[in-house]
């Protein structure tokens, strides 16, 4: 949960109906909402919180003001799916008390009751989350973050504040928050990585009441631009051996500017985290993926929701009556590259799986070029581009509307790197460094490819050679794009092309 420093001095002004900010009256984007990314009806949204599979259902809570389109007295506001696609809205999970907001969090199924939150034999939804105290905050206090419970024994529709709380007191450092808790089974116990400034913190408890800490993981290691936050840490595996991996979001200094994941590959012996490699990684390479977390609930799969937005412009994208929307759902694999353990991040199999297929091509040459603007009109702007090819060289795939806005998205021999150029591609007035193409490094060695692109009303996301290289990109166009050609100079055959229309999902 990022902190906006130029807010700090509002953060104590009455939360139940009254905004921070003046409301500024802004037209309607209908052409903007996405149809298959997961947007609020209404208002402010950013980090996704809780994100925990229960009962065959997955609940996306997620850092919400209700009362305007900026950010606010942080409430949890809660989505539903059975599918990872298809989301129900629903009422308000966790509002702010006297405590404070309810900052970022995470949610487990506490199976053997081990806190005795609910009755004998019952197995209680509980979320951890930060509460942040807006009045010692104005004071100039630090004590301001602490960590505590709600627990749901209706299957997450209701959720009841622990009596307790804080189970986790505020130890004078200002940063401390996001708990992701977890229970690791070698040692028996529960686990929370928590963001400290700029590293994260574990602790440990039995009970998810009596937390001891335990190590600290950070000094030296990654990028430290900006204050570390929503921490996760999981196993992954990859033909029998298992390593652990630690995601990290960082304010500012991404790839591509502003707010960005990185993540760390290492070992975890339910006390500390031992890193093994010695470079910064990134999880995207685009401008807007940031806070990921992933499920509880769905192991050994892994899968992985982010805020599809950066903080540098988060607060001034032009949709209205609702702003952020987040990323398509990933399944997160452990994979090797260049004699290094590399996350891959791939979409989901529903996500493939979804919509209707509109064409399917073999043995397909890109010399002069492709137009694909009738699959893109069919599906109204909300297509998925799946290429194979057996030898890979430079290509382009240039969306335009008739306004004569264009996004180019790319892949470039010469340097070994994938780019989305935006910089036409719409409005892009309202922060200095929107206008801008991204670009990412080729990290698989093989000659072949596979390349899906997922395009939404006001985003693109490229996942390259199997997640390896991932970019999401928004994009605000005044107009859908209707026009559509995959080209490439250098005469790359495609073996296979398909095109499927993704169709309105969110409800």
């Amino acid at each position: 949960m990022t902190l906006r420093r130029r807010t700090t001095l509002l953060w104590s002004l009455p939360w139940p109906t009254t905004p921070l900010f003046a409301k500024v009256t802004t037209p309607d984007t209908p052409h903007l909402r996405p149809g298959y990314h997961f947007t609020p009806r209404a208002h402010w949204m950013n980090d996704p919180n809780g994100l925990v599979f229960h009962q065959g259902v997955y609940h996306l809570f997620f850092q919400h003001y209700p009362h305007d389109t900026v950010w606010g007295p942080m409430h949890w506001g809660h989505a539903t799916s059975t599918d990872l696609l298809h989301w129900q809205e629903q009422p308000i999970a966790l509002a702010p008390d006297e405590r404070g907001w309810i900052f970022s969090g995470s949610a487990v199924v506490d199976t053997h009751n081990s806190a005795g939150l609910g009755p004998v034999g019952s197995s209680p939804l509980v979320a951890i989350f930060t509460h942040h105290d807006g009045v010692a905050d104005k004071a100039g206090r630090q004590d301001v973050q602490s960590q505590s419970l709600a627990y749901s024994l209706d299957g997450g529709q209701t959720f009841t504040k622990y009596a307790g709380n804080p189970v986790l007191p505020s130890p004078g450092t200002r940063d401390f928050r996001d708990p992701k808790v977890f229970w690791h089974a070698p040692t028996a116990r529960w686990v929370m990585a928590l963001a400290t400034g700029d590293r994260i913190t574990f602790f440990s408890s039995p009970d998810l009441k009596r937390w001891r800490r335990e190590s600290d993981f950070g000094v030296g290691q990654g990028a430290h631009d900006g204050v570390w936050e929503c921490p996760d840490l999981f196993p992954l595996e990859h033909q029998g051996q298992t390593h652990w991996v630690l995601l990290v979001s960082l304010v500012k200094g991404g790839p591509a500017g502003g707010s960005a994941t990185q993540y760390f590959v290492g070992q975890f012996d339910g006390q500390r985290f031992v890193c093994e490699q010695t470079d910064t990684r990134w999880l995207d390479h685009g401008a807007d993926n940031y806070a990921g977390v992933t499920f509880s609930g769905t192991e050994p799969r892994r899968v992985f929701i982010g805020w599809m937005s950066n903080w540098d412009y988060a607060q001034a994208v032009p949709t209205h009556p609702w702003r952020s929307a987040m990323t398509l759902p990933r399944e997160l694999h452990l994979v090797p590259a260049a004699g290094q353990w590399r996350v891959a991040s791939r979409p989901v199999a529903e996500a493939l799986q979804a919509g209707r297929e509109l064409a399917r091509h073999a043995s397909l040459p890109l010399l002069p070029m492709v137009d694909l603007s009738v699959p893109l009109q069919q599906a109204q702007g909300q297509l998925l581009i799946d290429l194979h090819t057996a030898e890979l060289h430079s290509f382009a795939l240039v969306l335009r509307n008739a306004v004569g806005e264009q996004l180019r998205v790319f892949y470039d021999q010469a340097s070994q790197r994938y780019g989305i150029d935006r910089s036409r591609a719409g409005s892009a007035g309202f922060h200095a460094n929107f206008a801008a193409t991204h670009t990412a490094p080729r990290l698989a060695s093989q000659p072949g490819a596979r390349i899906q692109l997922f395009i939404d009303a006001c985003s693109i996301e490229l996942f390259a050679d199997d997640g390896l290289t991932v970019m999401t990109d928004l994009c605000l166009p005044s107009q859908p794009f209707t026009i559509a050609h995959l080209k490439s100079s250098d005469g790359m055959v495609l073996q296979s092309l398909s095109l499927r229309a993704m169709g309105a999902m969110t409800a």
